[in-house]
């Protein structure tokens, strides 16, 4: 679909809508302390950055789209709605019923998302059977075809291994392809790539970006890296504190204007140019308000 035709279905029919959305856990000391403050964005069948430090809210925004947070958080907003169902007045089963199957997402780091105790033929399969009524044959045959769709050389063989036994790229496709095998219309993305080499960085891109295309999907792309984002994603959000400080174009994030998305900019390294002093990120009060 070309960047006119998502802008469109964008604007027609959003995949997701999020308005004034909230996030906040308790203090030791009392009170609650808001990670995620009203950030408002709709999302289309398109792929949509997320940027910003650790600590900046985006992995608490993409965990609240899909449910799983905290039971001792609290998550509000104005509007939280996924294909026109408002997913925080559903009931919770509705809600659980359509995490996996509808909506999915791939955590950062496969090491710790992927069950060590059992395959990960075995944890595909029982991702697929948990949210489709197929028999044990077709299930195997839908994980392999699942293992190829994410460039698994030998389906077969992968199949059978235990997550201590494949690399950190083999693991984050296997998870991409449990996240993936049920078909869902949103997938969240929460730092796919920051524990791969660069090589591997690509080719798992380029993956997410052909499912996306022949899918149709849209995307929720998580990360700090601003070079990554802008040469991936149509649209990039920058978060700080809690908050959306700016919205832009991805082919346009060199020239954003807000001062912490320039400081950002400002402290990626360049070939060539002067290392001394230091670039740093000069944080003004005002950005958090």
């Amino acid at each position: 679909m070309s960047a006119a035709g998502r802008d469109r279905s964008s604007a027609a029919e959003p995949l997701l809508q999020v308005e004034d959305l909230r996030v906040a856990y308790p203090r030791r000391e009392g009170g609650w302390s808001e990670v995620v403050r009203g950030v408002s964005f709709t999302l289309g069948r398109e792929r949509l950055g997320i940027v910003g430090e650790s600590g900046s809210g985006k992995s608490q925004t993409g965990r609240a789209v899909l449910g799983p947070s905290a039971p001792s958080g609290r998550v509000s907003a104005q509007r939280l709605a996924f294909g026109g169902q408002d997913l925080l007045r559903m009931p919770a089963a509705d809600r659980r019923a359509l995490r996996g199957r509808r909506i999915a997402m791939v955590l950062q780091d496969p090491k710790y998302s992927l069950n060590p105790v059992m395959t990960i033929g075995e944890q595909i399969v029982e991702t697929l059977r948990s949210h489709r009524r197929v028999d044990a044959r077709a299930a195997r045959d839908a994980a392999l075809r699942s293992l190829a769709a994410v460039q698994i050389d030998d389906p077969q063989r992968v199949f059978g291994l235990y997550p201590h036994e494949v690399s950190g790229g083999m693991g984050q496709r296997a998870m991409i392809a449990m996240m993936l095998i049920a078909e869902p219309e949103l997938l969240i993305a929460d730092e796919p790539t920051s524990a791969l080499d660069v090589t591997v960085q690509l080719e798992v891109l380029g993956i997410l970006d052909r499912l996306v295309r022949e899918r149709g999907m849209g995307l929720i792309f998580i990360s700090h890296d601003l070079r990554l984002v802008s040469s991936f994603c149509d649209r990039v959000l920058v978060m700080y504190a809690g908050r959306v400080v700016e919205e832009v174009d991805a082919a346009d994030l060199s020239r954003a204007r807000h001062p912490y998305t320039q400081g950002l900019l400002s402290c990626l390294p360049r070939l060539g140019a002067s290392t001394h002093p230091l670039p740093t990120l000069d944080r003004q009060a005002a950005w958090a308000q």
